[in-house]
């Protein structure tokens, strides 16, 4: 930002900045922390409208700063309801929460652990990845494992699909563009178009389903979780000669279930 020569006060400053330029850079920030505090408030979202209001700027100015904030990953937006609300940026200011949404979860994953007999598992999007916040493994001595904090990829996962579902087409194909999609199985989806396909079919159906695309031995059922800012899902995984394509249309159904249960206490 340029500054006005200040002539004739004697003080060699040669870079003050005008009372008028000061001022503006302040609202400005007032501006973007009074969009933030709305967001925060928010648990389902808000409109172009609600941040223009709370602002008091026109619809033009208002969209242009939630687009700067989405650019830096402080804002998303819903593609579906056209709602903002607070993004991935947050997620290390928002480590409380997430211990919140695991402490809750963790009791559900046990219980599904025992009814099916198989690892499950939370997870959210962490940057690009799929990070597993939580894992209750399977009693079985053969099972599919894995440790708080791994990170597997959006596209070959179920609980990637399930993530996806709750981002905008346009966020999705972004990341996907960003990591690549890199076969790890013969079937694993390829293609970011096919995997948009996908992931509409996750909204249509309110769960995801790996069927041998991470492991070719594996499959693997998630739904995403609602009631969060954090774009989360809950998974069960097994070996898929003992999870039959039956075996993971019944736990879709529960993991539904269960997820609407979690959502019904707002994180």
């Amino acid at each position: 930002m340029s500054g006005r020569r200040n002539q004739g006060n004697g003080t060699g400053d040669e870079t003050v900045v005008s009372g008028e330029e000061r001022d503006y850079t302040v609202r400005a920030v007032e501006r973007v922390c009074s969009i933030l505090n709305l967001l925060q408030e928010s648990i389902d979202g808000v409109s172009l409208i609600d941040v223009g209001q709370a602002t008091d700027l026109p619809k033009s100015s208002a969209f242009r700063y939630l687009w700067t904030l989405e650019a830096h990953r402080y804002v998303e937006r819903d593609g579906n309801t056209g709602l903002y609300r607070l993004g991935l940026g947050f997620v290390g200011m928002q480590s409380r929460q997430l211990e919140i949404l695991r402490e809750r979860a963790h009791p559900w994953l046990e219980r599904l652990r025992d009814e099916f007999e198989e690892t499950t598992t939370l997870a959210i999007l962490d940057g690009d990845h799929v990070i597993h916040v939580d894992i209750v493994e399977s009693r079985h001595r053969v099972r599919f494992t894995s440790a708080r904090g791994a990170r597997d990829p959006l596209h070959s996962t179920a609980l990637g699909k399930a993530i996806a579902s709750r981002l905008a087409e346009a966020r999705v194909r972004e990341l996907l563009e960003h990591t690549g999609m890199w076969a790890r199985t013969e079937r694993t989806i390829t293609a970011v178009d096919a995997f948009v396909d996908e992931v509409e079919r996750v909204r249509r159906d309110g769960y995801a389903v790996n069927d041998g695309e991470h492991e070719s031995d594996g499959r693997c059922v998630a739904a995403p979780l609602p009631g969060t800012r954090l774009p989360a899902a809950l998974g069960i995984s097994a070996p898929a000669a003992r999870f039959a394509p039956a075996d993971a249309q019944q736990a879709a159904r529960r993991l539904i279930e269960v997820t609407r249960e979690i959502a019904a206490q707002p994180i």
